[in-house]
């Protein structure tokens, strides 16, 4: 049973990938509504099956089961270390059960979205291709074969930019997502390499297996698999100053980009949440994560409150969320990493989905917004310290003690900061009751939060490197946190003070994104002309 259950998802993945013989041979625009009806078909199986699997592997878990991970050799090539091999466990299943979900979604959401378009039949077979190898890049038990995986979705993801092929804009982001993805897969290549001669294996299961030998763990050339697999996860999901092509994909459907951004530029994530056995022994590697995540989500942060563009202003959130998932992955938060994956997702398909409405949403909104919250400094800084005593109580009343978790006191803090920023501008308004049912709420929010950290802790601890001691060091540790802090008090001085002669033109370097987009077309246009 254990078999079937990890052979069926994979067997849909396949199934969806085999839409892309369709429009080579020039038939995906022949029948169109055919071609749609079995993707979404297939993608709906699939969803079916990313459920089921998720279920037996939560059963599984409570029921002390022995077989809480499953390998399946699919096909195996002997002498060589190329295989075809699905590792189903907690951290695969969660999140095939999530792409699973969000591609039936989009695809029922693309049939009306679409319809009457000329090359839509060629469209459906692209994003079957795309979820296929998204889902098979998951399930893979194989390094080669999460390699091969990942240059299908880049491959995928770059005729689904271009469904629109006659607007320039659209071809300058699929460029510069093209020559991004090719040096994250040289890097994603390397590291293989280097895998292969260290340890002779690039199954996943054995290789965690190997890594439990101290002498085999403490040479360069682990360290550098760390680097290289850290590389290559932050062009995946567009870091600094790997990050301009995001904001330049909004010419693509909106379909698209809830698939990009919900199920793909994640990638990178789950990469480093799947090898975290790997790249937890290179402290360099962490250390570069956890820095570069923190700028990342700094920059993204600030360059998102001056946009005008729904779009433009979901894209510069999505690259500050992924800057922030390193941030968590660099200081070996794996769990909380995989949390703010999936709340990141779902929240983020829905705002692509609904982003046409958003018009008629703010118009339903009544009465004067809420002032601001410069005024009162000592009372928000008592409310900020407050909700942080709030949350660690949580997380203590649930077995989880931050002290000893990675990052644990520095998560607690950003989500407190947030918190606060939303208590002090509802304090703003004067009513009482409002406010007590804030608070109220947020004492929710942190239930909620620590609850479902609890749940997927439970889910992907045996599968995730253990890391008991920061490596990120001290120093990291506070820099971080007095980044937030630092952010935190500069936009609440910006919205008090949004008239003052030294705000605008740091307004207008922030709205477009501090040029380093001109920068990297400066590079990267004679590269292409060449």
């Amino acid at each position: 049973m254990a078999d079937a259950i990890t052979f069926l998802p994979s067997l849909t993945a396949f199934l969806l990938l085999g839409f892309v013989v369709l429009p080579s041979c020039g038939l995906a625009n022949r029948n169109p509504r055919v071609v749609r009806q079995w993707v979404t078909a297939i993608a709906a199986v699939q969803a079916l099956f990313g459920w089921v699997a998720l279920g037996w592997i939560v059963l599984s878990k409570i029921g002390e089961s022995p077989t809480q991970a499953v390998r399946l050799p699919l096909m195996e090539l002997p002498g060589t270390p190329l295989a075809a091999t699905i590792y189903l466990d907690g951290v695969s299943s969660l999140m095939f059960c999530l792409v699973a979900s969000i591609g039936w979604v989009i695809c029922r959401y693309s049939i009306r979205y679409l319809d009457g378009e000329p090359n839509q039949g060629a469209y459906f077979c692209w994003v079957g291709t795309t979820l296929g190898s998204v889902s098979l890049f998951i399930l893979s038990g194989n390094l080669a074969l999460m390699w091969v995986s990942w240059i299908v979705v880049g491959f995928g993801l770059h005729q689904l930019l271009l469904h629109y092929r006659e607007r320039p804009a659209a071809g300058r982001a699929a460029w510069s997502k093209f020559t991004v993805s090719r040096m994250g897969d040289a890097a994603f290549a390397a590291a293989i390499v280097l895998v292969y001669r260290t340890f002779g294996t690039l199954d996943l299961p054995q290789l965690f297996e190997l890594l439990k030998d101290p002498g085999l763990t403490s040479t360069p050339a682990v360290q550098a698999i760390g680097g290289l697999l850290a590389v290559a996860a932050a062009m995946k999901s567009a870091q600094l100053p790997f990050h301009t092509w995001v904001p330049q994909s909004l010419e693509t459907p909106t379909p698209v980009s809830a698939l990009m951004h919900a199920g793909i530029i994640n990638a990178g994530g789950y990469l480093i949440i799947r090898t975290s056995p790997l790249v937890a022994l290179s402290p360099v590697a962490l250390s570069g994560l956890a820095i570069l995540g923190g700028l990342t989500a700094g920059f993204a942060a600030l360059v998102m409150m001056t946009q005008t563009s729904v779009k433009k202003s979901l894209a510069y959130s999505t690259i500050a969320q992924m800057g922030f998932m390193m941030l968590q992955c660099g200081l070996g938060a794996y769990a909380a990493a995989m949390l703010h994956l999936l709340a990141h997702s779902l929240y983020k398909a829905h705002a692509f989905l609904s982003s046409g409405s958003v018009i008629d949403r703010s118009r339903a909104v009544h009465g004067s917004r809420p002032g601001t919250i410069a005024n009162g400094w000592s009372g928000c800084w008592l409310m900020a310290a407050a909700v942080l005593a709030g949350c660690v109580a949580m997380l203590a009343l649930l077995g989880v003690d931050p002290l000893h978790k990675p990052g644990g006191l520095l998560l607690a803090a950003v989500l407190s900061l947030a918190l606060t920023d939303w208590l002090a501008r509802v304090r703003q308004i004067g009513d009482t009751g409002l406010l007590v049912r804030a608070i109220g709420v947020s004492a929710g929010l942190c239930a909620l939060y620590a609850t479902a950290y609890r749940g997927i802790d439970f889910l992907v601890s045996p599968n995730v490197a253990s890391v008991t001691s920061l490596y990120a060091g001290t120093f990291v540790l506070i820099a971080l946190a007095l980044t937030f802090s630092g952010l935190w008090t500069l936009q609440t001085l910006a919205a008090a003070s949004r008239s003052a002669d030294w705000l605008r033109p740091w307004y207008v370097h922030a709205s477009n994104g501090f040029y380093l987009d001109e920068l990297l077309r400066r590079i990267l246009v004679p590269l292409r002309s060449s």
